[in-house]
């Protein structure tokens, strides 16, 4: 059970991380007219919303397994508990205020702070 607790956890980061690079990488830079833009705001929002969702099963996910390999005391799981809290509220903000291109590097750098967080949990 906890493989598949582990590999949801997994597939939710992926979709977020993986998420945001395809914005950034294939997306954002072919829609960038004028003309695309309404299209560039709907992906957005679409994906935010995705994003809300898979944080909401990394939550649910992280603490199982925070709580069945008693690790609630790790230094480096309150850091990444405290990174996820500040990028959930970004993600929030940035659904509100979707222009703003400070939200898109905070939101992507502290998503990748999380994942490398979670890779020195996990070893």
């Amino acid at each position: 059970m906890w493989e598949l607790v582990r590999w949801l956890h997994l597939v939710a980061m992926a979709f977020f991380v993986g998420g945001q690079l395809f914005l950034a990488s294939a997306v954002v830079p072919v829609l960038r007219g004028d003309a695309e833009r309404a299209h560039l705001r709907l992906i957005a929002r679409r994906f935010g919303y995705g994003t809300l969702g898979a944080i909401a099963v990394l939550i649910a996910t992280g603490a199982a397994m925070a709580a069945h390999f008693h690790r609630w005391g790790n230094h480096d799981l309150q850091t990444k508990l405290g990174l996820v809290a500040v990028v959930t509220a970004l993600v929030v903000w940035h659904i509100r205020r979707p222009a703003s291109h400070v939200l898109d590097g905070l939101i992507f750098v502290g998503s990748l702070a999380i994942v490398w967080l979670g890779v020195a949990i996990a070893h």
